[in-house]
């Protein structure tokens, strides 16, 4: 396994470096652009910081300006340093994927869904910075299954700073690290209110303390240190636009029609905020009935987020593409099963581009086709999650103690 662990790094390393080349040869030469255009929306905020300016000069820029902090060496080296940065988080993640693998007593072969997979090849190298978050929420898992609640704490606290989606891993992070021992005896007691009593207390411990000292903690420093740098416009453009957003957009969210409906109504922003009940209510449910396998309720959480949010795009599913790999071991499907599911999967988007490409190049009205369509792929996810759920192993619970 390390002979094979030696190739298949470097060689998933050098093909994403071969499409950083050719993208760059594709942008020069063809009308067609390989770079994504949120690589150059990163650059001109990186270069708005180089001459002291703020990032959200650049409009359309919604991120924290941490990412164009740390992209300022494509104005100050050269221009595909973030790209160069983006596919070594991918192949990171993909490393990070097989340390939770062999803790978790997987092999090597897992890891090679990510590392050789062409989606987040391709995504990484256009310019996208999703494997950096890849990397970040995967390296919480590790310190988490390592049983290093420090580290976790401060690459959670990054994460959620980074982009608002790994809170909904909040939940399952804080039933694992009750006290298991009075969770496990509430059941013996006699009085409800023993219970009641017993359940409260089993959340009062130092593990849980110090993780939420820690990763709010980062999180408030990070968030103060920009307010006081770019006032109400950095909380604004990096999180509360993403609670109020109405993206009219054709989209795979099944809610992309309402919005476009209703885009200039006065119901619009209620409508927007209903959106997220669904998705509370499945993050709740999920998170109760899963968290003793941390790594798997995470992936159902981001699946059920990305596959319930009121915008939906490609890029989303990466979210939870990286936790895949850690689900797959323990799923009793056979293979038939699986490339089923997966053929299912890919089916469901075809039939939404097909619409989709007549409304974007063609000019041609679409927009109910593409709704049906994102609705048909919602019911396609939603029966993949049952089938993985009804087919899952549970990774037995850990007792998680601080480094």
């Amino acid at each position: 396994e390390e002979a094979r662990k030696r190739v298949l790094f470097p060689v998933s390393f050098a093909v994403r470096l071969a499409l950083v080349l050719y993208g760059d040869y594709q942008d020069k030469t063809m009308v067609l652009k390989y770079t994504d255009i949120d690589y150059h929306v990163f650059t001109d905020a990186a270069r708005f910081i180089t001459v002291g300016q703020s990032p959200y000069n650049r409009s359309t820029y919604r991120y924290t300006p941490l990412v164009a902090w740390i992209l300022t060496p494509n104005i100050y080296l050269f221009m595909a340093f973030g790209k160069i940065l983006f596919i070594l988080c991918d192949v990171l993640s993909g490393l990070l994927i097989y340390k939770i693998l062999r803790l978790r007593g997987s092999s090597l072969g897992v890891s090679s869904l990510w590392l050789l997979n062409p989606l987040p090849m391709g995504v990484s190298s256009r310019g996208n910075a999703e494997s950096i978050l890849a990397a970040l929420v995967l390296g919480t898992l590790l310190c988490m299954e390592a049983r290093r609640l420090t580290c976790a704490a401060l690459l959670f606290g990054l994460s959620v700073h980074m982009k608002i989606y790994p809170v909904t891993y909040t939940l399952p992070i804080i039933l694992t690290l009750r006290t298991r021992d009075t969770a496990a005896n509430k059941h013996k007691t006699t009085s409800k209110w023993r219970s009641l009593t017993g359940f409260i207390t089993s959340f009062i411990n130092k593990e849980l303390f110090m993780f939420a000292s820690v990763s709010g903690g980062v999180f408030c420093i990070l968030t103060a240190l920009f307010y006081h740098m770019y006032g109400w416009e950095f909380l604004h453009e990096t999180y509360l636009y993403h609670l109020t957003r109405r993206d009219i957009r054709h989209n795979f969210s099944p809610y992309f029609y309402m919005i476009y409906l209703t885009a200039d109504t006065r119901w619009s922003h209620l409508l927007g905020l209903a959106a997220f009940l669904p998705q509370l209510l499945l993050l709740l449910i999920l998170s109760w009935v899963f968290h003793s396998d941390l790594a798997f309720c995470c992936f159902l959480n981001t699946a059920v987020f990305v596959s319930f949010n009121k915008v939906c795009t490609s890029q989303y599913f990466l979210w939870y593409l990286c936790l895949l790999p850690l689900v797959i071991p323990r799923l009793s499907l056979s293979v038939k099963q699986g490339l089923g599911l997966l053929l299912l999967w890919f089916s469901g988007q075809g039939v939404w581009l097909a619409p989709a490409y007549f409304l974007e190049f063609e000019g041609h009205n679409t927009f109910l086709w593409i709704w049906l369509a994102g609705l048909l792929f919602l019911v396609i996810n939603c029966f993949i999650l049952v089938q993985i759920i009804s087919h899952y192993k549970p990774q037995p619970p850990r007792t998680l103690k601080t480094d």
